[in-house]
């Protein structure tokens, strides 16, 4: 097992790097720009999302909304794009707090999760337009390429929200089909992703 080495506590002085870090490869960077959707699709420029890899992370930098108190959210296809509507179960909860330290709660988010829908799944709710309002975070899919099982995700996402908390949000579920998972697709749920970069790594079997 690699072990991380430094010396005075600096990134810039690390001799050795993790395996799993070094497991993780870069596909594809997407940049919103007024952008309606960001969508990967497996085989369109330079998309991978096949059986290249066991598992793919999405990561989300500072995306930011178009307009007050909407959502991230995403849908996945099993027709290279042609539709994005797989059918899927979810759960969703996720802890808030508000600047002024009087308001926290642990929340199950009933309103986000789905029971055998072709909905889009929320990532993160409530993102405000404010400039230093933005959403971060990640999304894992495991075995998209498979055709026997369901395909499982987990993402987690933090956003401070239009009326200045921050939300910690956890979502995780199944795409009921034993079809593969070949593009997903990133939307609000009104508006705009107004900004942001969205990227794609594939990890590696150890």
């Amino acid at each position: 097992m690699s072990i991380v080495t430094y010396n005075n506590r600096s990134i810039a002085n690390i001799s050795a790097i993790p395996g799993a870090a070094k497991s993780l490869t870069h596909i594809k960077t997407l940049t919103a720009s007024s952008s309606s959707t960001l969508s990967f699709v497996d085989g369109s420029s330079s998309v991978v999302l096949d059986n290249t890899y066991p598992i793919y992370v999405f990561k989300f930098i500072n995306i930011h909304t178009s307009q007050d108190n909407t959502q991230l959210q995403f849908n996945c296809s099993s027709d290279s794009g042609s539709n994005y509507n797989v059918t899927k179960t979810t759960t969703h909860f996720y802890v808030y707090h508000n600047e002024g330290g009087s308001d926290q709660a642990l929340t199950y988010a009933g309103g986000s999760d789905l029971a055998q829908s072709t909905s889009a799944q929320p990532l993160g709710i409530g993102l405000g337009t404010d400039n230093d309002q933005s959403l971060s975070g990640e999304l894992m899919f495991f075995n998209p390429s498979n055709t026997v099982f369901v395909k499982h995700f987990l993402a987690r996402t933090n956003n401070i929200m239009y009326h200045n908390y921050s939300l910690d949000s956890y979502s995780g579920g199944y795409m009921n089909t034993s079809s593969a998972i070949d593009a997903v697709q990133f939307s609000m749920n009104s508006g705009n992703i107004d900004a942001g970069t969205i990227k794609l790594y594939g990890l590696k079997d150890s």
